[in-house]
């Protein structure tokens, strides 16, 4: 039983390594996504303002969503130090490229860089 807790919690801010892929969509502050992608705007038309102090301040994840919907949480490099190699790419096209995998039902990319799509 401890075994499984303490497996559980070590698995929240990492992920684990997966088959790479390259990623191109916007980046969001992922949970005013998750909360508003049935609303009108799809949840992609965040003020970036809130974003950022989301993602920053606050340390919620950064996500990036593809054009037909898809939700991935950015883990890894771009993530460390409350996202802050992330932060400029709020509310812009980007790519990504690192290892992709499933993490507690929500698919995670892990990469250190994002380049302009």
């Amino acid at each position: 039983m401890l075994k499984s807790v303490i497996d559980f919690v070590s698995g929240f801010g990492s992920a684990a390594p997966g088959s790479s892929q390259t990623v191109t969509g916007k980046v969001v502050a992922i949970s005013y996504y998750g909360t508003n992608q049935m609303r009108r705007g799809g949840g992609l038309d965040q003020d970036l303002a809130a974003a950022r102090a989301s993602v920053k301040w606050e340390g919620m994840p950064a996500g990036i969503v593809t054009s037909d919907g898809k939700a991935y949480q950015i883990v890894g490099g771009l993530a460390a130090n409350n996202n802050a190699k992330i932060i400029d790419w709020l509310g812009k096209t980007a790519t990504i490229t690192g290892d992709v995998s499933e993490q507690h039902g929500m698919m995670c990319i892990s990469s250190d860089s994002a380049s302009a799509a």
